[in-house]
């Protein structure tokens, strides 16, 4: 004998109490990753009371006691008792190995300083913006290409060499740089992605551009620091690009990883890309994987948290400058269009391995 299912809609009252405990989680749980409370508790093999978890993390023991009343309430991290009734903590292992710095490209933590940042930054921004319809610029968001580069180490040290690339023409675009090519990464912020690949293809020559000129700077230091000769970092406004005749047919593989949908005029920027391409060059651009409607993105697992993300700070930097505003959520459809209109005739529509945000964008000039 079947039972039917209840199908009774959740009240919403119910569903507001989940919202309200699940923005308080995330905050806290932004604050264990920061302080690197997370990465401690996994390295503990067995429950532990707080003044050893105060002790090996060296931070307040009070703070910690009110953050576990968090993360215990939220079921992330377990509770018990030893044979004095002191409680102890323990972080599971499959908790840990999606919470901490050691997760490498699995790392999702990482995510949840994000909100919180981008709330201190830009909060009061973004409810103007509302009244004013403007944009905000990025001296709004003066920690948030710190946050970008620990985002980018989470997800490129891993996947970028060892998976991403020997995926890009089937092989083609390794052997390339093995051999020795022009490459350009477009929107590198602090140079994440551009220094791995000099470190991995010494034969090949780099080249990061982005608009901040603080990013540029780390991104440089970055590279000193590791003696790399076969990189350079400038400074240049992307939508510019194309009518600089220097800058014109330079490059054998350019890569735009997120970067184009922060772009004000992203069509200009698609078309510097093109321009800056040699005959037969390629460009991949990585973005958001999503729909262009809001209707086709309402079952996106994570579509709450990235439209959050884009109202936050990838459309109002995209509206600076009367921009576009084009936001995170631009999603395939729209991206397919622009990168015709830029001349790019053959593009492939990808799956990245390891990388279920994103997709990959493979176009020949």
């Amino acid at each position: 004998m079947s039972r039917k299912k209840n199908t009774q809609p959740i009240p919403f009252s119910e569903k507001m109490i989940h919202i309200l405990n699940a923005g308080a989680l995330n905050l806290a749980m932004g604050i264990g990753y920061q302080t690197g409370l997370f990465d401690v508790m996994d390295q503990m093999t067995s429950p532990a009371g707080l003044p050893d978890i105060a002790a090996k993390s060296g931070l307040s023991q009070r703070y910690i006691q009110e953050w576990m009343g968090v993360m215990v309430s939220g079921g992330i991290v377990e509770i018990s008792t030893d044979a004095t009734g002191t409680d102890l903590f323990y972080l599971p292992t499959e908790h840990g190995d999606l919470l901490t710095r050691s997760s490498g490209s699995d790392n999702l933590g990482v995510y949840s300083q994000e909100i919180p940042l981008l709330t201190m930054c830009a909060m009061e921004g973004v409810v103007n913006g509302f009244s004013t319809g403007e944009g905000i610029s990025y001296d709004h968001y003066p920690r948030f290409q710190q946050f970008m580069t620990e985002l980018a180490n989470a997800k490129h040290m891993e996947v970028l060499v060892n998976c991403f690339l020997p995926s890009v023409g089937h092989g083609k675009i390794i052997k390339l740089l093995s051999q020795g090519i022009d490459v350009c990464d477009l929107g590198c912020g602090e140079g994440v992605a551009a220094i791995l690949m000099a470190e991995a293809f010494p034969n090949s020559r780099f080249t990061g551009i982005d608009i901040s000129n603080e990013a540029l700077n780390t991104g440089k230091a970055n590279a000193r620091s590791r003696g790399l000769i076969n990189i350079e970092f400038i400074r240049q406004d992307a939508a510019k690009i194309k009518d600089d005749p220097n800058m014109a047919a330079s490059f054998d593989y350019i890569t735009a990883f997120d970067a184009i949908h922060d772009q004000s005029r992203p069509l200009d920027a698609l078309k510097s890309v093109h321009a800056m391409l040699k005959p037969d060059g390629i460009f991949s651009m990585v973005d958001i994987a999503a729909q262009s409607s809001i209707q086709g993105n309402m079952n996106h697992p994570m579509g709450q948290f990235l439209y959050t993300v884009s109202l936050m700070h990838c459309m109002p930097v995209g509206l600076m400058d009367n921009g576009t505003g084009l936001g995170m959520m631009w999603g395939e459809e729209k991206a397919i269009k622009m990168l015709g209109l830029a001349d790019f005739s053959h593009v492939e529509v990808l799956k990245i391995p390891r990388d279920s945000f994103n997709l990959h964008y493979f176009c020949n000039k």
